[in-house]
């Protein structure tokens, strides 16, 4: 008996944490994309799908500084996120010239609370999606997500 007590308690507090602690951040409800995630103790994955499955944004969160470089050569469209000012970045495809289906994908890298690491892709087919997941990158709220992160050290 107090093994299906211990049980039914753990259940109830993992339930309850789920419902407290989102593992990716609230989208816009105008927005037609829905998250699909992976939650480990030092990242959650957050990958937005459109109506069709393609994959337009993806979202890394982590307690380790990703250590990625972005060049300011490829530097792009200054913006925000989670109230933090940043760049977002054409991919690097290794001094390559940038192919013309790259020219709507944007990087970036944003320490959004202390200790709390984004790193951001957009994979927009055209330049007005660009201009609209760049918006929506804009309108996530960060707080309180990827609290429960590690460093993983």
């Amino acid at each position: 008996m107090k093994i299906v007590i211990a049980v039914g308690l753990t259940l109830f507090s993992t339930v309850a944490w789920a419902q407290t602690a989102p593992a990716c951040p609230t989208l816009p409800a105008d927005a037609g994309l829905t998250w699909e995630q992976r939650v480990d103790a030092t990242f959650i994955t957050c990958k937005a799908l459109t109506d069709d499955g393609r994959q337009v944004f993806n979202l890394m969160l982590t307690a380790r500084d990703p250590k990625i470089s972005l060049e300011r050569r490829l530097r792009q469209e200054e913006s925000t996120f989670s109230g933090e000012e940043m760049y977002w970045y054409q991919p690097n495809l290794g001094g390559q010239e940038t192919l013309p289906q790259m020219a709507s994908r944007r990087i970036a890298v944003v320490e959004y609370e202390d200790d709390r690491y984004a790193q951001v892709w957009i994979n927009a087919a055209s330049p007005e999606e660009l201009a609209s997941l760049i918006s929506l990158a804009r309108q996530l709220d960060m707080n309180n997500i990827g609290a429960q992160l590690s460093a993983g050290n």
